[in-house]
């Protein structure tokens, strides 16, 4: 009776280790985070959700990219990492142009692809896992046209190509056309480079009368603490920043009224659960790899995963300074 007993429980734990998953982890399982300008604060953040999800799995977490905007280099580095032969790549886009051949080349080779925070819409990755730009820009929008009681000369500091920005600023556009005596001045591409964001502001920030610049937006994680830095520096008054992203300098000037608002994302959940989805995706690949699931209503996959986003300001700034004081620890 008691071998019986003995069998049973070795026969049960066999199926939970089996049902938790445990035993299908192995380090030799290679997954790849690919992107640009990976020295900002916030490719950190979302390497550190990717590496964390891999530690919690056992597998290897690889994480490479330029560290500045710099779409030929991303191909490059996806290249490399196509020809690695992973067992996931999750890649933000740069330019949609250039990284999608790459992007349908891993499909090809039967290497899963996953795109965060910037999207390849018409690339045969298997979905989208970032933040819902559009819905963000407005949401910025509406702020600002309230901030400035419908009326006033606005700048845009963006990248130009990435769906993301681009996206941003179609939210922007929206919320605006109600609001016919809000010009859109310029959108500048600084390409994530804060001494142009910077210098391209201080130009702007001392205009005068009919061609005062009575807001300057980000779009970018890089220039909205270079934007509030000149405007302090150089203003006249009665202009304000909203930046985008919350970087520690940026939670910072909020705190401090250098910033008006910002909008936070959520970069560490990107990289944790894109690193989770590749995982599922290689123990359990579909039939076809490079089918459009995105007109399959029995698709085992979304179309867009949405991590969420926020409104900051000194409303609710302490929290997130809190948080990331926390994190540091």
């Amino acid at each position: 009776m008691q071998k019986v007993k003995g069998s049973f429980l070795a026969v049960l734990a066999l199926a939970m280790l089996a049902a938790t998953g445990c035993d299908r982890h192995s380090n030799k399982e290679v997954y790849y985070l690919i992107s640009a300008n990976l020295s900002l604060p916030y490719w950190q953040t979302a390497q550190e959700g990717f590496n964390q999800a891999a530690a919690e799995y056992k597998v290897t977490a690889r994480v490479d990219g330029p560290s500045n905007d710099d779409p030929g280099a991303e191909l490059g580095a996806m290249q490399k990492a196509i020809a690695a032969k992973p067992a996931g790549i999750l890649i933000s886009v740069a330019d949609s142009a250039v990284l999608t051949p790459a992007i349908n080349a891993a499909i090809a080779a039967g290497i899963p692809v996953i795109t965060m925070d910037s999207d390849a819409a018409d690339s045969k990755r298997l979905y989208f896992i970032g933040t819902n730009n559009l819905q963000a820009g407005r949401m910025d929008g509406r702020r600002v046209a309230e901030k400035l009681n419908g009326k006033g000369n606005v700048v845009f500091f963006t990248v130009a190509g990435q769906s993301n920005t681009e996206e941003r600023l179609k939210g922007f556009k929206d919320a605006f056309a109600s609001y016919p005596d809000i010009k859109i001045v310029d959108v500048i591409d600084v390409k994530e480079d804060a001494r142009t964001a910077f210098d391209k502001a201080q130009q702007l920030v001392t205009l005068t009368g009919a061609k005062k610049i009575a807001a300057f937006i980000s779009l970018d994680s890089a220039s909205g603490k270079p934007l509030a830095d000149a405007v302090k520096r150089f203003s006249t008054g009665g202009q304000f920043v909203m930046a985008w992203d919350v970087n520690p300098d940026v939670l910072n000037a909020i705190k401090s009224g250098e910033i008006d608002a910002t909008i936070s994302q959520k970069p560490y959940t990107m990289g944790y659960a894109g690193l989770r989805a590749l995982d599922d995706i290689f123990h359990a690949p579909p039939a076809k790899l490079d089918k459009d699931y995105s007109a399959d209503s029995f698709s085992p996959f979304p179309v867009f995963v949405d991590t969420g986003t926020d409104m900051v300001d000194k409303t609710n700034v302490d929290a997130y300074l809190a948080a990331a004081a926390q994190r540091a620890k």
